[in-house]
């Protein structure tokens, strides 16, 4: 039997501590069997490691008594976005099965909706995808890397955004991280999604916030200040890094959306509590922005990439799941805690058998 341990250690001795930008100081194994394939049920149940940086304590608990740990003062700041069912399946002209995961609304040209795909089969510009409920979809153009530019169409008739929506929410699967080894089921609909989520257009779902029930949200909504953002959480969340020092690597953009009411509720905190790093990140997005009218809905792309040398600097506690090795994310976490700190944890998780990723336990860093 693996020791996760000893294999850690293994993988990182002090010499690659060191250099925080160095990629492969980013990287652990973890046993698969702590991967996560299915939910907490029910949410609450799922385990809770309890950082604490002043004191350097871990406590190890649930979300049953998450309240036990929160600051009473902290603002805490949700992301709202809602997953869209972003994953489709047709076949070109020809018979051969395609895959589609949608992951943003573009504008072209001449200002017709758009939209950026990642398209699993060969296809080339002017590829006609046939779709159920006569539905079709169009390659206008290659874009970067893997996606696609595509439209879609219902007899002859483009679709807008409004309608593209529909007809996702009509064909499509929720689209369940391609770390979780199995077909989406029917659960997913309802578990991968947070109970407060509220505006279309992410494709994966902000995971820390899936561990509140309608019941704690109604607890926490009651006795804890509290405001909702959103970031529409996109493919880039899976991507790897690839550059060997990460301060080269270019960060995804996500669509961010923040209201007045809650850019007054982020200023005036004294202290800010952040579920999920897509709420953390959005934070620190707005607090270095110059020149913000705070009397308009802020409406930005934001790209900002947290790390040992761009250190979370606005955001006080985070509640967080455990993340990929190599991940933007687990670099985010390292800015907040330090990376040796960070190993030492994702260690005593492992040991503990934490279960890991989107479907499985959190960590509170206070």
């Amino acid at each position: 039997m693996m020791n996760p341990k000893k294999n850690l250690k293994k993988r990182h001795n002090p010499a690659c501590m060191e250099n925080e930008f160095l990629l492969e100081s980013y990287d652990y194994v973890l046993p698969k069997k702590l991967i996560a394939t299915y939910p907490a049920s029910p949410r609450e149940s799922a385990k809770l490691l309890v950082y604490d940086r002043q004191k350097d304590s871990i406590t190890h608990s649930d979300f049953f008594h998450i309240f036990d740990f929160i600051p009473p003062e902290a603002l805490i700041v949700f992301n709202d976005t809602k997953v869209i069912k972003a994953r489709i399946y047709g076949h070109k002209e020809s018979g051969g099965n395609v895959e589609i995961l949608f992951h943003r609304k573009i504008t072209d040209e001449r200002g017709d909706d758009r939209y950026l795909v990642q398209i699993k089969g060969r296809v080339k510009t002017g590829s006609k995808i046939i779709l159920q409920n006569g539905y079709e979809c169009v390659v206008e153009a290659i874009a970067e890397g893997t996606y696609r530019e595509v439209a879609f169409f219902r007899g002859n008739k483009q679709l807008d955004f409004t309608n593209t929506l529909a007809m996702f929410e009509a064909l499509g699967h929720m689209p369940i991280p391609p770390y979780i080894k199995r077909a989406d089921e029917a659960l997913d609909l309802m578990e991968y999604q947070s109970v407060f989520a509220k505006h279309y257009g992410a494709i994966a779902a902000p995971t820390a916030s899936l561990h509140f029930s309608s019941f704690s949200m109604e607890r926490l909504q009651k006795d804890f200040s509290h405001c909702f953002l959103t970031l529409h959480v996109g493919a880039g969340t899976f991507a790897g890094i690839e550059t060997a020092d990460i301060r080269n690597h270019r960060m995804h953009t996500e669509s961010l959306l923040i209201s007045p009411v809650a850019m007054e509720a982020i200023d005036k905190a004294s202290a800010i509590l952040c579920v999920g790093t897509t709420a953390l990140r959005s934070v620190e997005y707005y607090k270095r922005l110059q020149d913000v009218d705070k009397k308009k809905p802020l409406c930005a792309e934001c790209d900002i990439f947290l790390h040992p040398g761009n250190p979370v600097l606005c955001t006080h506690h985070l509640l967080t799941n455990f993340h990929l090795p190599k991940s933007s994310l687990l670099m985010l976490v390292s800015s907040m805690i330090g990376l040796k700190k960070c190993h030492e944890l994702y260690n005593i998780a492992i040991e503990k058998s934490y279960r890991f990723y989107s479907y499985g336990d959190g960590m509170l860093i206070l």
